[in-house]
C-alpha cells in the first residue's frame, strides 16, 4: 500500500489537543519543550491548557498544530516508523507544508517552530486588522468564482485562496472585493458565499510583506534534502531540491492553495491511503470528497498508534 502522509493547517486547532500524547509518550513531551524552547515560552501550556482565543492567534496557532503533528511523528518512528520507507510523498495544507518538511528531515523542530512564528506574525501584520477578509464559495466551478473574483476586482484585489475541493473554493483580499466578489459568485449560482471569521486576507498579494519576510527567514536556515518529496501547495506536483522548496514556501504566502489538484496528483499517480498526521480529520474530509477511491487514515493521538503501525506494517 503506497501512503501519503499529510500534515492539516490553521482551524484544525483546539485546546488540548496533544495532551494526552505528551503524557503517555516521552518522545512527545520533548517535542513539545523544544517547542517552547526554540519559542522562549511556554506554548505547550496554550496547547493543553488555553485560552482558546490565544491558541487561534495566527502565530500561535501554527507553531502549535506543527508541535503536535511532529510529536506524533516521533512517537511512530520511536515505535519503528522509518518515514522514508513508509510514505512515498509527504504533503500539507498551508502551514502544514512546514509540518510535512520537518517531518520529511528538511528542517528541525526548533527551526520550524521559529519559522511558523515568523510567517504567523508576518502574516498579521501585513494587512491593518478589518481591511482584509476571506470567504468561502460552496457548489460553484473554479472557472466560475475566477469570474467573479475578476468582478470583484473593481473595488480590490481578490483571488483565489485555497480550492480544497468537493465544491468548495475559498476566495481572499480586500473586504470590499471580496465582498462583491461573493456577491457575483451567488448571482452565478453557487449555494453559498460565507464570510468567514479569519484576521487577516492568506493566500493573497496583500500578503507579500509576508512573503518577503519569510524569503528572508528561510534564507538563513539550515535545509536537507527531503527523504520522500513534498507535494508543493502552489504546484500540486513532486518537489525534492531544498532550493526550489523554499521559493514555493515563499510564493505559497501569496499564492493559491491547490489542495484538489494535489488529492487528484495521489490517486493518479499510485497512492492509495493519506495518513493525516495531526489534529482533527478536515484533511480526511476533503480527500474522501474529491476521490473516494484512497484510503483515509487519522492520528490524532494515543489511541491511534499502534494500529497505525500495524496497518502500514502488515
Amino acid at each position: 500500500m503506497a501512503i501519503a502522509f499529510t500534515f492539516p493547517g490553521q482551524g484544525s486547532q483546539t485546546v488540548g489537543m496533544g495532551k494526552d500524547l505528551a503524557a503517555a509518550y516521552p518522545e512527545a513531551r520533548a517535542v513539545f519543550d523544544e517547542v517552547d524552547a526554540a519559542l522562549g515560552e511556554k506554548l505547550s501550556a496554550v496547547i493543553f491548557e488555553g485560552p482558546e482565543d490565544t491558541l487561534t492567534l495566527t502565530a500561535n496557532a501554527q507553531p502549535a498544530l506543527m508541535a503536535v503533528s511532529m510529536a506524533l511523528v516521533r512517537v511512530l518512528e520511536a515505535r519503528g516508523l522509518d518515514l522514508a520507507k513508509s510514505a512515498s510523498y509527504v504533503a500539507g495544507h498551508s502551514l502544514g507544508e512546514y509540518s510535512a518538511l520537518c517531518a520529511a528531515g528538511m528542517f528541525s523542530i526548533s527551526d520550524t517552530a521559529r519559522l511558523l512564528r515568523i510567517r504567523g506574525n508576518a502574516m498579521q501584520a501585513a494587512v491593518p486588522a478589518g481591511e482584509g477578509a476571506m470567504a468561502a464559495i460552496i457548489g460553484l466551478e473554479n472557472a466560475d468564482v475566477e469570474a467573479a473574483c475578476a468582478e470583484g476586482s473593481a473595488h480590490g484585489a481578490v483571488q483565489i485562496a485555497n480550492d480544497n475541493g468537493g465544491g468548495q473554493l475559498v476566495i481572499s483580499g480586500l473586504k470590499p472585493a471580496v465582498e462583491a466578489a461573493a456577491a457575483a459568485a451567488t448571482e452565478k449560482g453557487a449555494k453559498r458565499a460565507l464570510m468567514l471569521p479569519v484576521s487577516a486576507p492568506f493566500h493573497s498579494s496583500l500578503m507579500q510583506p509576508a512573503a518577503d519576510a519569510m524569503r528572508e527567514a528561510l534564507a538563513s536556515v539550515a535545509k536537507s534534502a527531503p527523504v520522500v518529496p513534498v507535494i508543493a501547495n502552489v504546484r500540486a506536483a513532486p518537489v525534492s531540491d531544498p532550493d526550489e522548496i523554499v521559493r514555493l514556501l515563499v510564493e505559497q504566502v501569496t499564492g493559491q492553495v491547490r489542495w484538489r489538484e494535489t488529492v487528484a496528483w495521489f490517486a493518479a499517480n499510485g497512492v492509495d491511503a493519506l495518513a493525516e498526521i495531526g489534529a482533527g480529520k478536515v484533511l480526511t474530509g476533503l480527500a474522501r470528497r474529491i476521490d473516494r477511491s484512497l484510503t483515509g487514515i487519522n492520528v490524532t493521538g494515543p489511541d491511534d498508534i499502534d494500529p497505525f503501525l500495524a496497518a502500514i506494517n502488515a
